[in-house]
This record gives C-alpha cells, sequence and structure tokens, in this order.
C-alpha cells in the first residue's frame, strides 16, 4: 500500500484572473519541522483525590505540535497509559524522557514522529498515581478514565489546565480544534474504549489494540479466576509515581476483587461493554485472534456494542502491536483514518471490507463483515461414541477433574480428565466467525466444581508461534523509520518478521466457568453432590477457516490448568449429552457425525495465562 503522502492541487494565480479554488488536499502531508515543534506539558484537573491529599489531583499531558505561525489550529491524537515511566511502550519498551527543565523530549511510538509534520498534535497522558501524575492508579475505574476524558475536556475548553503539577496558571488549549483521536495497545486502548464509553464530545475516533473492553473478564471468567488481581497491577505502574501513597487505594482493589469469582460493583464500575452503546467516536479495531492476555472475548463483546462506523483487524498473533506484524500497511491505514476523522478529509477510510483477517502468517483476506456474511449460529452437540453434529444426543458422559494438566494435554492425551467430540473429516472448508456460546447440564460429585471448553481445529498446519517469547514475531536488527527525527526522539524501529511454527492442531477457542455461577454471576451458589445444574458461557471470539481435510473438534473438562485455578475439592462431573451444546457461528456445512479422527504425532505451541497487560 501506498504511504498516504499526496499533493494537492495549488491554486495558479493568472494575470487579468481570479485564481480558481484549490483541489481538497486527499491526504495531510509532512511539511511542519519536527524539528522546531512545541514541547510542553499541561497538569489538568481531573476531579477525584485518589491520593487523600486533600488536593484535586491533576494529570501530565505532554504535547508536541506544530510551531509554524501559520498552523492555526490542530487535531490531537492522544495514548493515556500507565507505562510511560514503568514498563514501556511498544516493542523495544520506550520510555518517556525529560530535559533538565522537566520538558518532554522522548515521545514514545512513531506517532509523534509521523504525525506532527502532517499537522497533528500528540498527547500522551499519564494516567493517575503514574509517572509525573497525581492521584492514584485505579486500573480501569473513573479515575483512570476520568485522567483521559478531563484532558480531551480540557482541549474542547471544557476542563482547566496548569502550568505546573501544583499551583501554576491557568494554561488553555487554544491551538486545539477538539478534534481527539485516542489510540494504543493494551492498557492505553483500554482506556480508550472507558473513554469512548462515556460519550464525551469531541472524541471523534478510537483505535484499541489488544484492547480489554470488561475488566472482569481480563481478571476472571464467568466465576472462574485466573489468579491474578488488580490491586498488583496498581502497584505496578505506581512503582516509579512522585512518591504519593495509594495504600488505600490498593486496599480497595483488593478487597473489591473477591476470590470467589463474582462479577460484584467494582467490576461494574470497569464494565464498558454495558456502556457501548454511547459511544459516538469511530472504532479501528485490532487484536490477536491468539492473545492469551486480553483474551478474545475483549474484541468480541464490544464488537457487538458498537453502533458506530467500525473496521477491524484480526492477526493470528498474541498481544502483538499491528506495527510489528503489517508495519507499511498499518501506518498508512492510520494515516487515511485519521485524517478523515480528524481532520475531516473525504479520502473514503470509511468504506470497503469491514475487516482484515490473517489467514496464514503475513496472508491477509478482506472480509465484507464480521462476523462473515453466512455465519449463523449453530448448535453441535456431542454424542456417545465422540462425535458431534447437529442430531439431538442421548446418554451421559463424565470426566475427572485434574487441575494438574490443561489444554494441550486434553488435545493429544486428555486420558479421564476430559471428554473430545469431532465432526470427522470435512469435506470442505468450515468458518468459525463471531463468539460461540456453550450450554452444559453437569453434575459434580463434589460441591464445587469448574468447567472448560475448547473449539479445535484438528489437523496440521503452520501457525505463527504465539505462545513464543515474541507471541509470533520475531525482531530483527535492521530499522525503518517512520517520520521525522529530531535530537532525543527518533522515528527509527526494529523490522519484524513472523515467527511460524508447524502444529497438528489449532485451539481456535476457549472458555471457563465455575459451575457454582450456573445461576447468576453475581453470587455463587453452595453446590449439592449428585444434583445436575445447566449453566452457559461463552467462549472466545475468533475467525478460523478449518480447511478441508481437517475436523471440528469439541473438547469439555474441568480445571483447565493452563488457565485456571482449581476448585476446593476437584471431583467427578457428568453430562446430561442430551442438555449439553455449543452454539457456534459457522459459515458451511457440518457434515454428518464420524468417528473421531486419528490426532497423530507432532508439536503443538504450549499454552499459558498471561498477566502482563503491555
Amino acid at each position: 500500500m501506498r504511504l498516504g503522502v499526496v499533493c494537492g492541487v495549488l491554486a495558479v494565480l493568472l494575470a487579468g484572473t481570479v485564481a480558481p479554488a484549490a483541489a481538497a488536499p486527499s491526504a495531510s502531508e509532512p511539511v511542519y519541522d519536527y524539528a522546531k515543534a512545541v514541547r510542553e506539558t499541561v497538569w489538568v484537573d481531573i476531579g477525584h483525590d485518589g491520593d487523600g491529599d486533600g488536593k484535586p489531583d491533576r494529570v501530565a499531558a505532554d504535547i508536541v505540535r506544530p510551531s509554524e505561525a501559520a498552523v492555526s489550529r490542530v487535531p490531537v491524537i492522544m495514548d493515556a497509559s500507565p507505562y510511560y515511566s514503568c514498563c514501556g511502550r511498544g516493542n523495544e519498551s520506550e520510555l518517556k524522557s525529560y530535559d533538565s527543565a522537566g520538558k518532554p523530549v522522548k515521545f514514545p511510538l512513531f506517532y509523534d514522529n509521523y504525525f506532527v509534520p502532517r499537522g497533528y498534535a500528540v498527547v500522551l497522558v499519564d494516567l493517575a498515581g503514574t509517572n509525573r501524575s497525581a492521584g492514584c492508579a485505579d486500573v480501569g475505574g473513573a479515575s483512570d478514565v476520568d485522567s483521559a476524558r478531563k484532558v480531551v475536556d480540557w482541549l474542547n475548553g471544557r476542563a482547566t489546565g496548569y502550568s505546573a503539577k501544583t499551583g501554576g496558571s491557568a494554561v488553555s488549549a487554544g491551538w486545539s480544534t477538539g478534534n481527539v483521536g485516542m489510540i494504543g495497545k493494551s492498557y492505553d486502548g483500554t482506556i480508550a474504549n472507558g473513554v469512548a464509553a462515556t460519550g464525551v464530545a469531541g472524541l471523534k475516533t478510537i483505535v484499541p489494540i489488544s484492547a480489554i473492553s470488561s475488566w472482569y473478564d481480563y481478571y476472571r471468567s464467568d466465576g472462574a479466576t485466573f489468579g491474578f488481581n488488580p490491586d498488583g497491577l496498581a502497584q505496578t505502574v505506581e512503582a516509579r509515581n512522585s512518591g504519593q501513597d495509594c495504600s488505600a487505594q490498593n486496599q480497595v482493589l483488593r478487597t473489591g476483587a473477591t476470590a470467589n469469582g463474582d462479577y460484584g460493583p467494582l467490576w461494574a464500575d470497569r464494565d464498558y461493554v454495558t456502556h457501548a452503546g454511547n459511544v459516538r467516536a469511530s472504532v479501528l479495531l485490532s487484536h490477536g485472534v491468539n492473545d492469551l492476555n486480553v483474551k478474545t472475548i475483549h474484541f468480541g463483546q464490544w464488537w457487538s456494542g458498537l453502533n458506530v462506523e467500525k473496521k477491524i483487524w484480526l492477526s493470528q498473533t498474541g498481544h502483538v502491536d499491528p506495527f510489528d506484524y503489517r508495519r507499511a500497511d498499518w501506518v498508512d491505514l492510520l494515516h487515511r483514518w485519521f485524517d478523515h476523522y480528524l481532520l475531516g478529509i473525504d479520502n473514503g477510510v470509511q468504506n470497503g471490507p469491514q475487516a482484515s483477517v490473517e489467514r496464514q502468517p503475513d496472508q491477509w483476506v478482506d472480509q465484507s463483515a464480521y462476523p462473515a456474511t453466512g455465519a449463523v449460529a449453530t448448535a453441535l452437540r456431542p454424542h456417545t461414541g465422540g462425535t458431534l453434529g447437529t442430531a439431538a444426543a442421548s446418554g451421559t458422559a463424565s470426566f475427572t477433574d485434574n487441575p494438574n494438566v490443561g489444554e494441550d494435554t486434553w488435545v493429544t492425551n486428555p486420558g479421564s480428565a476430559a471428554l473430545t467430540y469431532s465432526t470427522g473429516t470435512l469435506a470442505s472448508d468450515l468458518q468459525v466467525s463471531g463468539t460461540s456460546k456453550i450450554t452444559v447440564t453437569a453434575t459434580p460429585s463434589t460441591a464445587s466444581a469448574r468447567l472448560s471448553a475448547l473449539l479445535v481445529d484438528l489437523g496440521p498446519a503452520t501457525i505463527r508461534n504465539f505462545a513464543g517469547s515474541g507471541e509470533g514475531i520475531k525482531t530483527g536488527t535492521t530499522e525503518n523509520c517512520w517520520g521525522s527525527s529530531a535530537t532525543g526522539d527518533d522515528a527509527c524501529y526494529r523490522v519484524a518478521s513472523a515467527d511460524v511454527k508447524k502444529v497438528n492442531y489449532t485451539i481456535l477457542s476457549r472458555g471457563w466457568a465455575d459451575l457454582a455461577n450456573y445461576a447468576s454471576l453475581s453470587q455463587e451458589k453452595v453446590l449439592t453432590p449428585g444434583t445436575a445444574y445447566t449453566m452457559t458461557f461463552d467462549l472466545a471470539s475468533t475467525d478460523h477457516i478449518v480447511p478441508k481435510g481437517h475436523a471440528l473438534a469439541l473438547i469439555i473438562g474441568g480445571t483447565d490448568g493452563s488457565f485456571i485455578r482449581g476448585p476446593a475439592q476437584p471431583g467427578r462431573v457428568a453430562l446430561d449429552l442430551a442438555k449439553t451444546s455449543v452454539s457456534v457461528p459457522l459459515a458451511g456445512v457440518v457434515p454428518a457425525v464420524a468417528t473421531h479422527p486419528a490426532l497423530g504425532g507432532g508439536e503443538h505451541v504450549a499454552s499459558a495465562g498471561r498477566a502482563d497487560l503491555r
């Protein structure tokens, strides 16, 4: 793809005639001097006192913008993050830096280098309690969201900014058009989602990359727990703040995130999906379908709740930024996207296919919609004998929960720990596109039980090595440059390539639950051994083609030790197959049920839950 630098038509003055009007530009051009850009910090009052010092918290907004006198007002690209001093941004873990007077020098990522010369300001906000901002992190709560929302308000003249963290004089944003686009990966993209869910005026577009849509689903899954909690993340990002005491706020997080996995008030306050209807900004979303950190249920449920102009990229990677797996195309798309939604350039970026999906490493296809047009929720039922099909089923089956094993063992050697059901060899391609749900009727032998389910593509493939150290990419030593450089802030980044792996099966969707939450996510119930309970829970969103010659399998077990924590009393769980089914959004024909195909030998990338939200 082109990089989008297309010159506009200049007016030509003819003697004795009126100059014709200049044609509207088709793209912003790098005509402003990045080396001379204004670099400054404004502290914005967010209306909270998270650190309890009796003063309203102010967050630091580091700004870089064109300095040319001819520039009257410019739009803003904003990345609000807790990681600018503790952990870094991007594949090279860049941190902010400042000169001896405290003026910002290094702006992580390429956004400033590329877009400031094209007539944008870039604003990088330290979330409350992090780096140079006052207050305390509340991991997706009101203070986090308002750290960015109030900066949007300030850029539109509705909030107060100051020249210093305390005291100082009021500063206005007279240079801003008020049009703001938020972008960011992981926690940063999550804040973009949260701010958009407030419906704040002036936020014209968001670009959430591998972002959370509900913090409950980051730490819990239908009552099951992943074993880590928000207070730990808060302490990590607060480690290099300005010395404020955040122990009280951290205790609020610790208490609110109950160990039993129930959905309570703390999670409700951090559930952006419930407010997706408030979003007025357009959305350009990207996610890896093999992201085991911010799991793919996040993009699926967020996408489904949006009623705005939107596009989506789905890669085979794990938790990776598109800049590191499809760089030139991504920069071009961002350029056109921001030009359209922030500068008002009519370039048609909002038209055409809604989705772009990576089918094999570095092989992308455009798709008219996500979920795919023609994908229909199809009930597949497990049958005795290990078959999976659309016909009614009967009988029972059971497994014995073993929290010491997990998904890969279940696929290759389930033993008594899990049950496997297969469609048999497919005569034609079968596309799974969207979010699946499973309903089980289960009878536990003890007073506590976990449930896990997998959808698996049984057959050989070459995939990105998403469980490797780069989560599907290898970072090289050569660099390429994206925009202008200045002393202390260059525009050059190491080039990454696909890290690939040959496998004999691919787990394409997962889900986990605590059977004690069968009636409500808000309050678990004590289970009575020998009593049957029916529960429905989600499997992760995806877009995957199970090719001809492969088989689609459903695996049901207890504690998937790769991800969730086991129950107090692991035991035997019996399934009523007549009342157990999985609803899968399918495009294609499900064949008549057949015997389970041989798995064969070979190696699969090992999976593991991740708790590093970067």
